[in-house]
């Protein structure tokens, strides 16, 4: 669909399963180039590598922690080495954990922030670097969720860390918009992924999380990427610092559907 994108080289983290896994799907059809992170799901990742190759496109596996610098600059590496260069970079990994914040430890906060926020300007920085000191374009696409503004008892580091990437994808966009890198995030809703498989899975729990869905259903990956495959296109050249969301309606209050209130 993108012609653009032809040949072209994205790192995308957290890219063994779920969202990831459905976004390097779709930049597959678009013949990219890709560097497929993961933590600790090898197997995963070999298969979003394989799913990969069978859609069109080229990719390697890696292995390493989103919130460590010398591993974030080992994605990078892998990609100039393996595919010449870096076009796109995506900060997709991210984690949540559920638990009241009188109760929560600093090893819970600090956990949920190192990866959602910390990796996500690790990341975001190991790229910009890279297209600074190669004076060329480039484009960054970062994981937020509804919850950078639906607040969210019981995952408090969780929204606080998606509120952190909303806003910190429109500074780097204010940044760097001159330099012709773009950065723009992706806020899914409710998406059926592994993570929710089990809330997913017992109808009153699936009737509930609907309720809050003015479009009465949840979401699939493949509605997530195929926005990816925009963001990450130049048919979106003119679009930065936005925040996209993907949520059937979620964040526009529904319980004052039909004028309550």
């Amino acid at each position: 669909m993108y012609d653009d994108l032809n040949g072209k080289v994205a790192v995308i983290t957290g890219g063994s399963k779920g969202i990831g896994k459905a976004i390097a799907k779709r930049l597959a059809k678009e013949h990219m180039k890709l560097v497929v992170n993961y933590n600790s799901d090898s197997k995963g990742a070999d298969e979003t590598v394989e799913l990969i190759k069978k859609n069109g496109g080229d990719a390697v596996a890696i292995k390493a922690n989103v919130a460590n610098e010398e591993d974030v600059q080992k994605m990078l590496d892998t990609a100039v080495s393996e595919f010449g260069d870096l076009d796109l970079w995506i900060n997709n990994a991210g984690l949540e954990n559920q638990v009241h914040t009188h109760e929560m430890s600093l090893k819970d906060w600090n956990k949920v922030i190192s990866v959602n926020l910390t990796g996500t300007f690790l990341g975001s920085r190991a790229a910009l670097k890279y297209w600074v000191d190669n004076d060329k374009p480039g484009n960054i696409i970062n994981m937020s969720s509804v919850h950078d503004q639906i607040p969210w008892p019981t995952f408090s580091h969780y929204a606080a860390s998606k509120g952190g990437v909303k806003m910190f994808t429109e500074t780097i966009a204010l940044e760097y918009a001159k330099r012709g890198i773009r950065v723009n995030a992706i806020a899914p809703g409710a998406i059926n992924t592994p993570i929710n498989a089990e809330k997913f899975s017992d109808p009153e729990q699936l009737n509930d999380t609907k309720q809050l869905v003015p479009m009465d259903r949840i979401g699939t990956p493949e509605e997530v990427s195929a926005t990816a495959a925009w963001l990450a296109s130049t048919e979106s050249g003119y679009v930065t610092g936005d925040t996209i969301y993907v949520d059937g309606g979620m964040t526009l209050y529904p319980d004052f559907e039909e004028g309550k209130g």
